[in-house]
């Protein structure tokens, strides 16, 4: 197969953030002389994967400025090409002041957002270096990710500027609160709204990241689209796969990810229900974490143990390894506005380990419809002790219920995630754009 050229924009290859992982799964085995990035600074910083694309240019600050004074908050990053070294993973990490992110995070930015300034500071334009390097790398597609006003509006500007088709791909559905707060939060809404609707006109094919976000954004956007979401390596992840359903004498149960606000406080709240589980079935249930931060409320909890962060080729044996892996969800309001239309890049990780997996999460989520619709894992949906101890010890009770999960899981991880699969439809998709754009 030809594959055309494609310049990717907003997202790195990486393996260590969900949409790094999913965007390395989706375009593997492609030629890598025919990918290049073309995304902010502050996404360059840990764990590139230059196996799949070793071609970046660093939108630095000749691209991406703040108005003056703000300017002076603004942390420098160099415009242009990256020159990376023969090793797979990169790190580009620079020293940052805990103190500095700790001000501009906590209170600059919220006072920006609040008074309305944040949108109109913070551009990102398109350099006559940048220029440049478009017209010698001469892409045939242009593959974007946005998240904000602003790299709405750089998306806009290089599909102007090339004139070739540009597939976008939606991964969360932020543009429901990305203007969250604040005194002119109807006006933002708004220009947002109109602004993302223009980009999705410019779109030649509209990617999204499941079947219920196709689905919404056909009612709301009127468009079509078609979902790809996490692939995963059969091989890989089935060096480990678990046959055996019998509990270990210290049964563990496994989340690793990222701690949020939201993540954190249904985190502690599961730890609660394994806490009263212990006491009550006399068990030593251990919940283990997984996560780069250790939480603050985890000293409270004689069942918690932390680890941290192992590397993504020891993922399958460490998950295999446990008795159950949990994905839970936040419960606030704004958060369900921002999830309940994407599907976590670990689940289709998860289900073909053969672990049984339990999933907390709100009812109108796409992971628990999703659940619903295949049965392959534990559904609780109400964010309460009594109903995560009653599903969490439903499970430990029963090892048909685990067995049955853990194979169901396997069987559709297998049908809908296999990376042969998946990846060649991607690929037949973005091909065909380009043909019917040359017809």
């Amino acid at each position: 197969m030809d594959l055309p050229k494609v310049l990717i924009i907003g997202q790195p290859f990486n393996n260590d953030t969900g949409g790094g992982i999913t965007l390395s799964n989706l375009f593997k085995g492609w030629d890598r002389d025919k990918l290049a990035v073309a995304c902010s600074g502050y996404l360059l910083l840990d764990n590139i994967d230059t196996d799949v694309c070793n071609t970046y240019y660093q939108l630095g600050s000749k691209e991406h400025r703040w108005a003056f004074p703000f300017n002076y908050f603004q942390r420098k990053y160099k415009s242009g090409l990256i020159q990376f070294s023969e090793k797979k993973i990169q790190n580009l990490t620079i020293k940052k002041s805990k103190l500095r992110i700790s001000i501009i995070m906590k209170v600059f930015y919220p006072v920006l957002e609040y008074f309305g300034i944040f949108q109109l500071i913070n551009r990102t334009w398109m350099s006559e270096e940048f220029k440049a390097w478009l017209d010698e790398y001469k892409p045939d597609i242009i593959y974007a990710q946005a998240a904000s006003r602003s790299s709405i509006l750089f998306c806009q500007a290089v599909e102007s500027y090339l004139k070739k088709p540009m597939i976008f791909h939606m991964m969360d559905d932020w543009p429901t609160m990305i203007n969250s707060k604040g005194l002119f939060k109807k006006h933002w809404d708004k220009k947002t709204d109109q602004d993302f609707r223009r980009l999705l006109d410019k779109t030649t094919l509209l990617m999204t990241i499941c079947e219920e976000m196709s689905m919404e954004y056909k009612s709301r956007y009127g468009k079509d689209s078609v979902a790809f979401h996490n692939t995963i390596d059969l091989d890989f992840w089935k060096k480990y796969q678990r046959k055996d359903y019998e509990l270990k004498k210290n049964p563990t149960i496994l989340y690793a990810g990222r701690v949020g606000l939201g993540i954190d406080t249904s985190l502690e709240l599961i730890a609660k229900a394994i806490q009263n589980i212990n006491e009550e079935l006399n068990l030593s249930v251990n919940f283990v974490l997984q996560t780069p931060e250790i939480p603050v409320w985890i000293k409270n909890y004689k069942c918690v143990v932390h680890n941290s962060f192992v590397p993504y080729s020891a993922l399958p044996k460490v998950f295999s390894e446990s008795d159950f892996l949990i994905l839970p969800y936040d419960f606030a309001p704004k958060a369900i506005q921002y999830i309940k239309l994407s599907m976590p890049t670990k689940a289709p990780e998860y289900m073909i380990t053969g672990t049984p997996i339990i999933v907390f999460a709100p009812e109108e989520t796409a992971i628990v419809k999703n659940v619903r619709k295949y049965d392959w894992a534990q559904v609780i949906t109400e964010n309460s002790i009594e109903a995560v101890s009653k599903g969490i010890k439903e499970m430990i009770e029963n090892k048909e219920l685990r067995e049955r999960f853990a194979k169901d899981a396997i069987k559709i991880a297998e049908k809908e995630y296999n990376s042969t699969e998946v990846t060649t439809r991607f690929k037949d998709a973005i091909c065909s754009v380009k043909n019917n754009y040359e017809l």
